[in-house]
């Protein structure tokens, strides 16, 4: 769980990548937001404090905890995904639903319920991997 601050000061949207200040957003807003970058086939990169949200030009969209190397797929081929994201005031929950790796150019998911290991190539592994 992390705390965040009930205030919320306005967020430019940019191309490419951004930086949202930790303490001043709402996991659920940018959920949303790269939900619809995602549905609308547009690369980005948005992090915030530990998180990374991204979605690729395929329609793809992950959201990832860089430090436990976490994920929870949003969406797929522009389609969002089942997840669960819990958010009050205060905290928020997620079930993060496998784990991710990067070798080299490729994004590795493996299923938490499955075990099923997905090697997946197209990704913005080099901006991910900054990300650590």
């Amino acid at each position: 769980m992390a705390n965040t601050d009930s205030g919320r000061k306005p967020i430019k949207r940019g191309a490419g990548r951004r930086m949202v200040d930790g303490k001043n957003f709402r996991l659920a807003d940018e959920v949303r937001y790269i939900l619809r970058r995602a549905a609308e086939h547009d690369g980005r990169v948005v992090t915030i404090g530990q998180f990374v949200l991204f979605s690729t030009e395929t329609g793809d969209a992950w959201l990832l905890d860089p430090s436990d190397q976490l994920a929870a797929r949003l969406a797929r081929d522009g389609d969002p995904e089942p997840f669960d994201i819990e958010e009050n005031e205060t905290t928020f929950t997620i079930d993060w639903k496998g784990r991710y790796r990067i070798e080299g150019a490729a994004f590795v998911y493996m299923d938490r319920e499955t075990g099923r290991l997905a090697t997946i190539h197209g990704y913005p592994t080099h901006k991910l991997t900054q990300m650590r």
